[in-house]
């Protein structure tokens, strides 16, 4: 897979650079439903095509990818927790310090 072979998938599928595994295959079941015969979309096969392709690439890229679990990823992932770790020890904040 080229990056190129990515941005395209990622096109199709109307994403940002950044998308969960959750959005991806929501987004997939939408376009899905959007374009298959069966459940009354006009014959769009080369149109399924796409979607499925560019799902087996995201999903490709995803099984390769290594997660990072280091602190400052962890915080960008869950700025609730950047929030409470920032303000938790801070008197001021109402915080135990």
């Amino acid at each position: 897979m080229t990056y190129k072979e990515l941005q395209l998938a990622l096109a199709v599928f109307g994403l940002e650079e950044r998308a969960s595994l959750r959005q991806i295959k929501s987004r997939h079941r939408e376009l899905v439903k959007r374009h298959h015969p069966d459940l009354g979309a006009p014959a769009e096969n080369e149109e399924m095509r796409r979607v499925n392709a560019a799902y087996r690439v995201l999903l490709d890229y995803l099984s390769d990818y290594r997660f990072s679990f280091a602190e400052d990823e962890f915080y960008e992932q869950n700025p609730d927790e950047r929030l409470r770790r920032q303000y938790f020890e801070d008197p001021l904040w109402g915080g135990g310090g």
